[in-house]
């Protein structure tokens, strides 16, 4: 029981902290007058559904095709230029920060080693 629980507890830290994490990352579409424009938008969107895809029903079958596809798709959405990263206070990128990382700690581990 008490394994269950510390592993509950990290889950929920490690959501805490991805949720202070997400509310200063935006992610907007635009409208393109040309097609070429809207391509790179169009090709990380694709690329990032393939890839989740693959690592969640091929798993066995893709190997690294689906971690692949995953990355091509985190560039593309960059380059798109469709995230805007709004500017952070350092006290909430502490607190998100340590959220995350002791959470995935919690969850893998279940101990903190000060």
């Amino acid at each position: 029981m008490g394994r269950l629980l510390i592993k509950l507890i990290g889950l929920i830290l490690l959501f805490t902290g991805l949720y202070f994490f997400g509310q200063n990352i935006i992610f907007v579409s635009g409208y393109y007058s040309y097609f070429y424009r809207s391509l790179p938008a169009t090709a990380s969107v694709l690329a990032t559904m393939i890839g989740i895809f693959a690592l969640v029903f091929f798993r066995r079958e893709t190997g690294n095709l689906g971690w692949i596809f995953l990355g091509i798709g985190i560039v593309l959405i960059f380059l798109s230029g469709g995230v805007i990263l709004k500017p952070t206070s350092l006290w909430n990128f502490i607190i998100a920060f340590t959220a995350l990382a002791t959470g995935y700690k919690l969850l893998n581990e279940g101990r903190i080693n000060f």
